[in-house]
């Protein structure tokens, strides 16, 4: 069995809560994106989006990767960011 590491005393996940609420009450289509697949980064506003079934998927402009997925359901909403390397999201 690998050994654990000790990282000292943490928080559980309610202490994002804050912090995240900050970040998602702006408008994310101005933060930019860099695709998992080729590494091309732009604003998300520049993803090509396809909307015609259930949900929305957002492909990388440069290579056609998927980088955002989006479903809506009466009571959730599901957002899956794998193809995004990360988001930088101006305050």
């Amino acid at each position: 069995m690998p050994e654990q590491l000790d990282l000292g005393p943490h928080l559980d996940g309610n202490a994002l809560a804050g912090p995240l609420r900050e970040i998602f009450a702006v408008d994310v289509t101005a933060a930019t994106s860099r695709c998992a697949a080729c590494g091309q980064a732009g604003a998300l506003a520049g993803l090509h989006v396809y909307a015609s079934a259930p949900g929305m998927v957002a492909r990388c402009p440069s290579c056609e990767e998927v980088v955002l997925r989006m479903v809506r359901t009466p009571d959730a909403a599901w957002l899956d960011l794998r193809g995004a390397v990360a988001l930088r999201i101006p305050m």
